[in-house]
C-alpha cells in the first residue's frame, strides 16, 4: 500500500518481514506473538499448499522436511511479479531458476522436473484463442495452422518418468521430447514426440508462413535426405495424424 500513512506503512513491512523469515526478523513490538503465529502459520501454510497442488512429484522426490525447507527459501528470499495465485508457479520457477547455479542440495533435473509439471495448470489456464483456419485445408499446398494450445517441450531429463522412486544422477544421451495439448474437452494431455516430428512442430512455429510442402522440403535438407519427394509424401500422414490430434488445426484461409 504505498499510498499508507508512513507508519502504517512502516508496520505493515515490519509485519512482512518477519512473516517472511520469522527466524531471523522478530515480530513488530507490542504485538501479541500469540497472534502473529496465527498469521504465519496461515500466511505459509496457504504458500506451500498452493505449491504443493503445482508441483506434487517434485514434493515427494524431495520429501516433506526439504520440501518446506524449499519453500520457506521462496517465501523469504523470492519477490513475486504478480499477486495472482494462478501465477504462483510461474513465481516459484523464476525462483528455481535464479537459486539453482548455488543450490546443490536440489537434485540436477528439479528445475526441469517443475516446469514439466508447472506446464499442465499453464496449459489449464491460457486464454489462448484458436486463429481462423480451414479444417479440411490442404496440408501440403496450403499453409498449416499450428494449434497455440499444443505445445513442444524438450527436456535433457526424462521428467515423465522422474519420481520417489527414479531418480536419475546423470541426463540420457537423447533428450526427451513431448508434445502438450488441451484438448476441447479441456484435458491436458501428454505425448512422447519423435525428433522429427517435434522439429517439424518446431518449424511450423517458427516459419508459420510457409507451406506443409515447403516445411518438409526444409526438414528433408536438415536431416540430409536425399529423396526430397518420397520425404513429403511420409510427411503427408504425419501433418494428417496431428490434425486429427488437434495440433494442427488445418490450414490458413
Amino acid at each position: 500500500m504505498p499510498d499508507a500513512p508512513p507508519r502504517l506503512r512502516a508496520q505493515q513491512l515490519a509485519l512482512t518481514r518477519h512473516l517472511r523469515d520469522p527466524q531471523a526478523v522478530s515480530a513488530p513490538d507490542g504485538v501479541e506473538d500469540r497472534r502473529v503465529a496465527i498469521y504465519r502459520d496461515l500466511v505459509f501454510n496457504n504458500v506451500e499448499s498452493l505449491l504443493a497442488g503445482n508441483f506434487p512429484v517434485l514434493k515427494q522426490v524431495l520429501g516433506d522436511s526439504h520440501w518446506r525447507a524449499l519453500v520457506r527459501d521462496f517465501f523469504r528470499v523470492h519477490r513475486a511479479q504478480t499477486p495472482l495465485f494462478p501465477e504462483l508457479g510461474r513465481e516459484f520457477l523464476r525462483f528455481l531458476d535464479a537459486r539453482e547455479d548455488h543450490a546443490p542440495s536440489l537434485p540436477p533435473f528439479a528445475g526441469e522436473l517443475a516446469h514439466y509439471e508447472w506446464v499442465e495448470l499453464a496449459l489449464q489456464i491460457s486464454d489462448a484463442e484458436l486463429p481462423s483456419f480451414d479444417a479440411r485445408g490442404e496440408l501440403i499446398d496450403g499453409v498449416p495452422v499450428l494449434s497455440p494450445l499444443a505445445w513442444p517441450l524438450a527436456y535433457a531429463w526424462p521428467v515423465h518418468r522422474i519420481g520417489p522412486d527414479h531418480r536419475p544422477e546423470v541426463p540420457p544421451p537423447e533428450p526427451t521430447l513431448l508434445l502438450v495439448r488441451r484438448g476441447p474437452d479441456g484435458d491436458v494431455r501428454f505425448s512422447q514426440l519423435s525428433p522429427l516430428a517435434f522439429r517439424l512442430l518446431q518449424r511450423l512455429d517458427e516459419a508459420p508462413t510457409l507451406t506443409g510442402r515447403a516445411q518438409l522440403e526444409a526438414l528433408a535438407s536438415e536431416a540430409g535426405h536425399a529423396d526430397a519427394d518420397a520425404f513429403v509424401e511420409q510427411g503427408r500422414a504425419l501433418f494428417e495424424q496431428m490434425r486429427g490430434a488437434g495440433v494442427v488445426l488445418g490450414t490458413r484461409l
